[in-house]
């Protein structure tokens, strides 16, 4: 049986350092395949998800791990890299069982920060 072979586009890979602000939308554009369609849908959700989480998680809820971990992972898939770094310390924190109350805070101003990015990236659409 013949080997099929296709040729496949390259893509780069995500930078080793993001970019400066709050949202790396370079990462952004290669995730989405530079759609900017599927650019605003994703970070429309992305507001929506954020806020919804940073709600829930202020009274620290027994799935609060789960809700920083999908809020990481949400954070990286857009290129806002400092969220997903203080989700993940949140993360950490309530796992080892360490006063969540900084680490909260940091998410807290990491996302009002991408947020803030985000909305004026949408209203310029």
């Amino acid at each position: 049986m013949p080997l099929h072979l296709e040729r496949i586009e390259w893509m780069p890979s995500p930078p080793l350092a993001p970019g400066d602000g709050p949202v790396d939308f370079e990462h952004l554009q290669r995730m989405t395949l530079g759609d900017a369609d599927i650019e605003q849908e994703v970070l429309t959700m992305f507001l929506a998800q954020s806020a919804r989480h940073m709600h829930m998680l202020a009274a620290i809820p027994a799935d609060a791990s789960a809700l920083a971990h999908t809020l990481k992972g949400s954070a990286r898939a857009i290129g806002a890299f400092a969220v997903a770094d203080a989700a993940a310390r949140l993360e950490v924190a309530i796992a080892r069982g360490f006063d969540t109350s900084a680490a909260l805070a940091e998410l807290g101003e990491a996302v009002a920060e991408a947020r803030a990015a985000i909305e004026a990236i949408l209203r310029r659409s």
